[in-house]
């Protein structure tokens, strides 16, 4: 089954994003969008960047567990990963994000 961005609607009604894998495990959540219209153009970023490393950040927490995000190409944050258990799991993530982006489609779900 093939990754795909799950779009939803916040509480206090603003829009965000997770690219989940096949498997349904998120790899990439996004920020808060203030319309629905830039958290759309927000999935296009990212699959549009997803293939290129250079535009990912590897960083570790203050807990001292990796995670990476995402940025387009004006440096921009566009999505963030969860907190991996390893840097090897956090580079899966990564591959997995490359993967399953670029040709992942939307769903909106509530």
């Amino acid at each position: 089954m093939a990754g795909k961005f799950e779009l939803k609607k916040s509480k206090n009604d603003k829009y965000f994003f997770s690219l989940l894998a096949g498997n349904g495990q998120k790899i990439l959540g996004s920020e808060m969008y203030e319309t629905k219209a830039s958290a759309t153009n927000g999935i296009e970023s990212v699959k549009k960047n997803a293939a290129d490393d250079s535009r990912y950040e590897r960083l570790v927490g203050k807990d001292g567990s990796p995670y990476f995000t995402l940025k387009a190409a004006n440096g921009q944050v566009i999505g963030m990963s969860e907190m991996y258990s390893s840097t090897s799991a956090r580079d899966n993530g990564i591959e997995s994000c490359k993967t399953n982006a670029p040709g992942a489609s939307t769903v909106e779900a509530g």
